[in-house]
């Protein structure tokens, strides 16, 4: 089994495009994409059409849930918001329909374990873990899920833990990725003859100018441009 797994794609099509090559590349078995599949970026629609023509499972992300409903919850200020709502305008039934149906969790049981994965927490994808926290609170997580691994998105910055026997990982953002380089993240798990999952991190460069020629017209926030550019927000 040879497993990659994209998500926080932010409507990004360059980077999707150049992240399902490299994985086609890799010899992967299979493609997971785990939120947030728009905001921020300029190809909502785009982006959706072409997860849905290749047939790749996915889950909601936070950005993904506040396009398709109108929820609730306090509003996210700033460019957020904005591009939230913009995006909404972008999509037609079919698309939002592809959002309002997605599934909340990705699972596999392998040889060594079961392995999970989801957007921000198992319980709602717009909370957000502490990949950080204390070991005992990563293995009472994986316990919760009955799950030796996890893969977890929302920091936007490639992540592994190991705690114990339990492994917790974050792919990282293909379209938006803020851990201090550019390019598009992904994250290819592969088991190995003794049922153990073996990872490898990529980092795959794309064509930014494209990116930050669309965000500006359509009028988009201008930082996010330098963002795709520099891989971080500027400081």
């Amino acid at each position: 089994m040879r497993l990659g797994i994209i998500a926080e794609i932010h409507a990004n099509l360059p980077a999707l495009e150049v992240a399902l090559e490299a994985l086609r590349k890799e010899g992967v078995s299979q493609i997971w994409a785990i939120g947030d599949i728009v905001g921020y970026g300029p190809h909502p629609r785009q982006v959706i059409r072409k997860l849905d023509r290749e047939g790749i499972p996915c889950v909601p992300g936070a950005a993904d849930l506040r396009v398709a409903y109108a929820l609730p919850a306090k509003a996210r200020e700033g460019i957020a918001e904005a591009t939230i709502l913009w995006t909404r305008d972008q999509l037609g039934t079919r698309e939002m329909s592809f959002l309002r149906n997605l599934r909340s969790r990705h699972r596999l049981d392998l040889g060594g374990g079961r392995l999970m994965a989801f957007h921000g927490s198992p319980e709602d994808p717009e909370a957000k873990i502490d990949l950080e926290s204390h070991p005992a609170d990563i293995l009472k997580m994986l316990e919760s899920l009955r799950a030796r691994y996890a893969v977890v998105a929302g920091r936007h910055i490639p992540f592994r833990r190991a705690v114990h026997k339990g492994v917790i990982y974050d792919p990282g953002s293909v379209g938006l990725s803020l851990g201090g380089e550019p390019g598009a993240d992904v994250l290819i798990l592969e088991e190995d003859l003794k049922g153990e999952l073996q990872h490898h991190f990529l980092k795959l460069p794309y064509d930014y100018g494209q990116v930050a020629f669309d965000l500006a017209a359509w009028e988009l926030p201008e930082v996010l441009a330098e963002v795709v550019r520099q891989g971080r927000f500027p400081r």
